[in-house]
């Protein structure tokens, strides 16, 4: 089956396949993870759609196919279990699969831009959650 490009070109190559087996090998670490786990947990019940639905957030973020509708941030933000620190324990579970499941240049690249994304997500946690009367934390 071919695989729908956009017109800009990709980050990186990476398969369809790929993607998905990274997706599938990481998620199933996080739900033995004994803290995201329980926060995933709390939020996704059917973990074959999640995984397909982030894999379509992941081709629109690599290969610019526009197959992914959703605002990640605004759901990221709206659940009170996901704390500033879960960031750094998603990101390190998520590079050792990648360094497990793709060659170095690949996994190189998705993990910059993961951790990128990772930083977007963190800080917007970590302004939701401190006081109201504090002042901003510059990261």
């Amino acid at each position: 089956m071919t695989e729908p490009r956009s017109a800009m070109p990709p980050k990186f190559e990476i398969s369809h396949d790929d993607i998905d087996r990274v997706l599938r090998i990481f998620y199933a670490k996080v739900r033995h993870d004994e803290t995201l786990g329980a926060v995933f947990g709390a939020h996704v019940d059917n973990w074959p759609h999640h995984e397909e639905k982030i894999g379509r957030f992941w081709r629109n973020a690599i290969l610019h196919e526009r197959v992914y509708d959703g605002a990640p941030q605004r759901v990221h933000m709206a659940a009170p279990e996901i704390k500033e620190g879960h960031f750094a324990l998603w990101l390190g579970l998520f590079d050792a699969t990648l360094t497990d499941e793709l060659d170095a240049d690949t996994a190189q690249k998705w993990s910059a831009l993961a951790h990128r994304i990772g930083r977007a997500f963190r800080m917007g946690i970590a302004q939701r959650d401190q006081p109201k009367d504090a002042p901003p934390k510059l990261f």
